[in-house]
């Protein structure tokens, strides 16, 4: 009880969250708990959850006051959102917040590739000098890059791209009608992309039509050499297809951000010399940690107090009736 006698609001983290992130955002008063107890759950009214946190109806049941799911990222695989609207839960998330920081990692992870940067580590530092005449390095200026998904982190590669003087072409099922270009990039379909590209970077959500997107009659169709980098997820790219396209010369590098589980079980593709990885966090600069926490914790504010949030997993969530009060009227 606070000392005006009202009920303090209690927020809990779903995972790891940095309370020095989020406690200046949240509602003046309201407590947040790092390692939330049982007890902290039934009395949570929020959350900010992490994107290896599984928020199902089990969970649910176990937090009955809660009103409001603040996702740390765009991804909701992991959390049950028409269960979460059908309570009056608002499932908010934090697009933008790391679009910029995915980006840099998808064009690293091609730069690393293209020059390939691991084996011209090993050329000097296993003393191997004399081969570098054996390393061939590729070019960004002049080649061909396929943005597969063409939201907020795709346009920035797309921008990205261009700057290294690349012709930038992108194919996204979530745009349609007569244009044909968006943000300098040529939309193409899906077929011509994969014709063209040297260079084919993921960013689509994962949904039953993405599911293994990228299998061995899509790998098959790319221009022999060509580099592949997924920061979207993990499941749409089919592992043991990229395998075989490394082998058989087809890819010529590949990078990977995200997975599927995460994290992942040892695939043979991993200990490839032209592979390139990181655990899921290219979105997890220092920028843009503090962006997507900021953004996570206000979206929680706005709940609590009665405002729309900015952004929603489900966009037809409404504020049920019992929910609409502002933390002062509690």
């Amino acid at each position: 009880m606070s000392e005006h006698g009202t009920r303090r609001q209690v927020v809990v983290a779903l995972g790891s969250v940095d309370p020095a992130l989020v406690v200046g955002h949240l509602p003046a008063g309201a407590r947040f708990v790092q390692d939330p107890t049982p007890d902290d759950l039934r009395a949570a009214v929020g959350a900010v959850v992490r994107a290896d946190a599984t928020v199902d109806v089990a969970l649910l049941d176990r937090m009955p006051d809660l009103r409001v799911i603040a996702r740390t990222g765009v991804g909701v695989e992991r959390v049950d959102v028409a269960e979460a609207t059908r309570r009056g839960i608002a499932v908010v998330v934090t697009p933008g917040a790391g679009t910029n920081a995915v980006a840099e990692g998808a064009m690293a992870m091609v730069l690393h590739l293209v020059k390939r940067l691991r084996a011209t580590t090993d050329c000097v530092a296993q003393g191997r000098w004399a081969d570098r005449g054996a390393l061939v390095l590729g070019d960004l200026d002049g080649a061909t890059i396929g943005i597969v998904g063409y939201g907020r982190i795709g346009r920035r590669v797309g921008r990205l791209a261009a700057a290294f003087g690349m012709t930038v072409l992108a194919h996204d099922p979530y745009l349609t009608g007569p244009t044909a270009q968006v943000d300098g990039a040529q939309l193409v379909t899906l077929g011509e992309l994969r014709s063209r590209a040297n260079v084919v970077t993921l960013h689509l959500p994962l949904t039953p039509q993405t599911q293994h997107l990228v299998d061995d009659e899509f790998l098959a169709a790319l221009p022999t050499g060509a580099v592949l980098v997924n920061c979207g997820r993990g499941g749409l790219l089919d592992l043991d297809a990229a395998a075989k396209a490394l082998a058989d010369g087809r890819l010529a590098g590949l990078g990977l951000d995200v997975f599927d589980p995460e994290p992942p079980q040892h695939h043979p593709v991993f200990d490839h010399p032209d592979v390139v990885l990181s655990p899921h966090v290219m979105g997890l600069s220092v920028g843009a940690t503090r962006a997507t926490f900021t953004a996570a914790a206000r979206g929680v504010a706005d709940v609590l107090s009665g405002r729309r949030p900015a952004a929603l997993a489900d966009p037809g969530w409404t504020f049920p009736d019992s929910s609409t009060h502002t933390q002062e009227e509690l």
